[in-house]
């Protein structure tokens, strides 16, 4: 890094500690190791929620050889843990794609710990019959516990039933030993629900409660798909949604500060993306330039990364759960 070339010094030879700041960022993420890494390797869903902030720009889906070679350069650079997200990651090719990337990561790259996000909608038994063994955790996206409020927020395919969904994938990850988690995105029409009761029955190892986010060009500003604003809740409702909810053991909160900075977001074309400023501004592809360039412009904080817990037990092989 040619660090000097960003540090400008004042008439009186101090440095400014605005520049001060900018080249620790940098130096930061020149050094950050991407142990965790999200990939969003297709950006096409059957849902519509409202507040989606990786929505349907594109339809590019890379070969899966390329997506397997990105893949391999992240393990080559300390990666230790994969999720795979969307979009809707069940959608391509039937699952099919996702599963030979799941299996690929587990079983070739020997990485610890190889996740999923998903709406649960278009998961099929077959899928877990084939790929179960490989993968450690499946998160499946539910925000209410009331149909009526899934469909107002778009987290819905027709009239079919979201929650039916949920427990059958619940199912049949404890009959296919993959451990079973819950997301939820706090927003206004879910921000006063009582939620204590269900997610005690569905017995989730994490329930990752998240702030609704905006992102210019997602879901807010002239450019985006959605129109998020609507469904924005301040700090305290996001806090008051937390303190009653806070007998569940499980439950792992996440404001938006947490959001922005602390995760590795590698978008369909296997760029970094660097959601600092509020809206996701792409790195060059690790495929093209190599991860330790590409990460130094994906706007990582390693330390926020690690504060909200972004490194936990995530092996199903040390969860030593009760299937």
């Amino acid at each position: 890094l040619q660090i000097q070339s960003v540090i400008h010094f004042s008439s009186t030879g101090k440095v400014n500690p605005a520049t001060i700041k900018v080249v620790n960022n940098v130096i930061s993420q020149a050094s950050a190791t991407p142990s965790s890494v999200n990939y969003h390797f297709t950006r096409q869903c059957n849902y519509k929620c409202g507040f989606c902030f990786h929505t349907a720009k594109t339809s590019f889906v890379l070969p899966i050889e390329e997506a397997k070679r990105g893949l391999q350069l992240l393990k080559e650079s300390g990666l230790e843990k994969i999720n795979f997200s969307g979009g809707e990651p069940f959608i391509h090719d039937r699952g099919d794609f996702l599963g030979k990337l799941v299996q690929y990561c587990k079983h070739d790259l020997q990485l610890p710990s190889v996740s999923i996000v998903s709406n649960g909608s278009m998961i099929r038994e077959k899928w877990f019959q084939t790929y179960g063994e490989y993968l450690d955790i499946l998160a499946i996206s539910c925000d209410s516990f009331d149909e009526d409020t899934n469909q107002t927020i778009g987290r819905a395919q027709g009239r079919k039933s979201h929650l039916d969904n949920l427990f059958k994938v619940r199912d049949w990850c404890r009959k296919y030993k993959v451990a079973f988690k819950i997301n939820s995105v706090i927003n206004t029409f879910n921000v006063d629900e009582d939620m204590r009761e269900n997610i005690t029955e569905l017995n989730p190892v994490r329930w990752k409660v998240f702030q609704c986010l905006l992102i210019d060009g997602e879901n807010a500003g002239e450019n985006s798909l959605r129109e998020a604003e609507r469904f924005l809740i301040s700090d305290q409702q996001f806090q008051d949604f937390l303190e009653r909810h806070s007998s569940i053991s499980c439950l792992v909160p996440e404001s938006n500060q947490k959001m922005r900075d602390s995760y590795l977001i590698l978008d369909e074309y296997m760029r970094f993306l660097d959601c600092r400023e509020g809206r996701k501004d792409p790195s060059k592809s690790i495929l093209d330039v190599g991860v330790e360039e590409a990460i130094q412009f994906s706007g990582f904080d390693e330390k926020m990364f690690l504060k909200r817990g972004g490194k936990y037990v995530w092996s199903k092989a040390d969860m030593r759960l009760e299937w």
